[in-house]
């Protein structure tokens, strides 16, 4: 009789701590862009990003239906072009955060965007380093932090369309600190409406 109670009072244990490390799995935590669609995007279920690691990741913002009617097809990055008014901004390595001295860039920007009516395209850079996939999900990071300060500073974010080039297009092809530091960007574009 001791023998089963022993062994009955080992399994209660191991039972529930087998019940509490299984329990119910957490979702993974997920983000949206905080911005509505911009004019002439994709219905929200078309506007998923392409994760190919051939490819471009390209993610218009979506976060509330567009009243407009809608479009089949998002602007593509070969309707938009450079502007001079418009400059990059830099990123430290594997951060997609906003520097100080680049929140300075981007207020600028800023005020010529709320000035004109383009769309704006925002690329987002990484060096060499690392993966395809992942640089393609950093460069977007990058590209969104881009554009959620600028809607912050009051840009509407139905002109804002996002991509992503991870390490395909670098400006720099050396193997250098001060390279790489070249590519770690976000490049505006805008295509006039």
């Amino acid at each position: 009789m001791a023998y089963r109670r022993g062994s009955v009072l080992l399994a209660v244990p191991v039972l529930v701590l087998s019940l509490f490390l299984v329990g119910c799995p957490k979702r993974p935590a997920t983000t949206a862009a905080s911005a509505p669609p911009p004019t002439g995007s994709p219905a929200p279920s078309a506007a998923a990003p392409s994760t190919s690691p051939s490819g471009p990741s390209m993610t218009p913002s979506t976060a509330a239906p567009s009243t407009a009617a809608p479009s089949t097809t998002p602007p593509r990055p070969s309707e938009f072009s450079e502007n001079p008014n418009l400059k990059d901004v830099f990123f430290d390595f594997d951060k997609y955060d906003i520097r100080p001295n680049d929140a300075k860039i981007l207020d600028t920007n800023a005020v010529w965007l709320k000035s004109n009516n383009n769309l704006v395209l925002i690329e987002g850079h990484c060096d060499e380093r690392g993966t395809n996939e992942y640089n393609l999900a950093l460069g977007e990071r990058r590209a969104k932090s881009a554009m959620n300060y600028l809607v912050a500073q009051g840009v509407q974010a139905s002109r804002i369309t996002i991509i992503s080039y991870g390490e395909e297009r670098p400006t720099c092809t050396e193997h250098t600190e001060e390279c790489w530091a070249k590519n770690r960007r976000a490049h505006f574009l805008v295509k006039a409406r």
